[in-house]
Formats: C-alpha cells, structure tokens, sequence
C-alpha cells in the first residue's frame, strides 16, 4: 500500500509501483473524481522563490479538496528576511499553525532539512537546482496522457539541462520506465557527469546533439526549458528554439511539453499546433496534486 504520510521530498522516495499509483489516481481526478479529504484541515503554502503554476495548482488542489490555505507567495514580507529570523525558527513556527506544508525555496536541500525538523507532512515545491518532484510526476501524467504509455517513450530533452530541477527529476523517472533520451543542449548546458553515470549504471540509452533538427523525427515527446539565468552568472550562447519548419519532419505523435514559463525557446506561432501540450501540461498539475494531498492524508487506498 502507497504511504506517503510523511509527504514527498524527491523522486527517489517513490518506486515505480508508487509512481503508477499516483498517475492512475490523477487520472481519476482529470475524469471528474471529488472529494472532501482535507475539510477541517490547513495546508501551509510558502514559496521562498517565485512561483506560478506550482504554487497556484497547489492552492487550487487544497481547495477543491476543501482543506484552507496560509502562507506567503513574497518572502521579502517575512520575519526572516525583514528581522534576522532563522530558517529552521520559521520552520518550527510553521509546524504549529498548519497540518501540511508545501515549499519552495532557492536553495538545494531545503526541503529535505525542513522534513527532519517539521511533524506534519511536507511536500517539495522545488528546492534550488536539485529536485522538482511533482513537477515529474506531472511530467509523466502528461507523458501517459499524451502517448498512451510511459515504457520505452523517445524522449527530447532541449535547452538548460545543467540547472533546470524539472530535467534532473524527469531523467531519474526515465530510468524507471526505460525511455530513450535524445539530450539536446550546448556542451555549458549539457546534463552533469554523475547524472549520465547514473544513466549507464541503469542501461539507459542516451546521445547528445547539438540540433532538435537532427532527432525531430524520431521522438515521441520533446521536452523544452527556458534558460535557468537565475542559477548562474555568466552568459552562455543558447539560441535553441523550435519553429513549424522544424514541425513539418515530426511524427503525428509528437507532443511538446515545456515546465513553463517559456521564452524564445518556444515561440507562440507553436500554440495551434496539434504538437502543443504544454498548457494541457499545465492543467494536469491540478490533477496530481490533487491525487498526491489525497494519498499523503489517508483518502487513498490503492485500490
């Protein structure tokens, strides 16, 4: 049976069986499920970094599962940044006033130190460069969603995939589900080394290009970032980006997805093509967060 009571701070907590679980569950939800799991409850909403569709959808999924919301979207606003009040004091605090606790923060590991000190349930919003959990499993709904399976999928990966959280998460997912990986970046942006090990030590295959015009044809899914300009300081050369020329040699299948929000990298002349995905994407946020708050507070059984 899937336990998350003590909520989800990286991909790597989660087996495939608990992965499958999740989706079949969210998927349950996009067909019109509701349900009144977290009535009486509140749920602490704090992003300590910027935030739109993550925080929002978690804010929507709270609601429709009729628990309430607190929390801030601007930690400029807070004690610790106005008064000197320490990371771990504002954690604490926090632990008294809600039953669950939704994060984001700009540095890596937040999460997990927040899991060691807070009792109630905590749930990672994406902490710095490292992880991203809910953005993969959205990811992978959408994935399903969009190809009918998640096993053996050719999968695109184009843009930032040095310092986007979403890649490193949707990576760790692709070994579980045996996905061929077609990594599209300039060699600054090029994944880390201890991420291929990681690949080849789970027989993943993988290759790099440095053209969406050299695999386009090959790939089921093509998931684009924007440039992380937040994580790093000097200026790197990224002009990639995709047109409808470059549409015109993908397979029907194609589907594009894109974390949002976007730049350059995905023009809107994409967006009334049967290849856009990305705000369905977007949507399917809603539905897995809704499917994961269920789980972690006892309104799942697995069946």
């Amino acid at each position: 049976m899937l336990n998350l009571a003590k909520g989800l701070i990286a991909l790597q907590d989660l087996s495939k069986a608990d992965i499958l679980s999740i989706l079949t569950h969210a998927r349950s939800f996009k067909q019109g499920l509701r349900k009144n799991t977290l009535e009486g409850k509140v749920i602490a909403s704090c992003f300590f970094e910027a935030s739109t569709r993550t925080r929002l959808s978690f804010e929507s999924a709270v609601a429709y599962l009729g628990g309430k919301t607190i929390g801030f979207a601007d930690s400029s606003a807070t004690s610790q940044t106005n008064k000197g009040e320490s990371f771990v004091d504002t954690l604490r605090m926090l632990n008294c006033y809600a039953d669950g606790f939704i994060m984001r923060h700009p540095n890596d590991g937040a999460a997990r130190l927040a899991s060691e000190i807070m009792s109630i349930p905590v749930i990672n919003a994406g902490d710095g460069a490292n992880q991203h959990p809910t953005q993969t499993l959205l990811d992978l709904f959408s994935i399903q969603d969009s190809q009918g399976q998640l096993e053996e999928i050719h999968l695109g990966l184009m843009g930032d995939l040095k310092y986007s959280r979403t890649v490193h998460s949707l990576i760790d997912a692709s070994k579980l589900f045996n996905m061929r990986l077609y990594l599209i970046a300039p060699a600054p942006l090029r994944i880390p080394s201890e991420d291929l090990i990681e690949l080849k030590r789970h027989g993943i295959s993988y290759s790099f290009h440095n053209s969406p015009e050299d695999v386009i044809d090959k790939l089921d899914c093509l998931y684009l970032t924007r440039l992380q300009k937040e994580r790093f300081s000097s200026e790197i050369d990224c002009n990639y980006r995709i047109n409808l020329e470059l549409l015109a040699k993908a397979k029907p299948n194609l589907r594009i997805l894109h974390p949002l929000p976007r730049l350059e990298e995905l023009p809107t002349e994409i967006d009334n093509t049967p290849y856009a995905y990305y705000f369905e994407q977007a949507r399917n946020g809603l539905f897995v967060r809704q499917a994961l708050l269920d789980i972690i507070f006892g309104g799942y059984d697995g069946k």
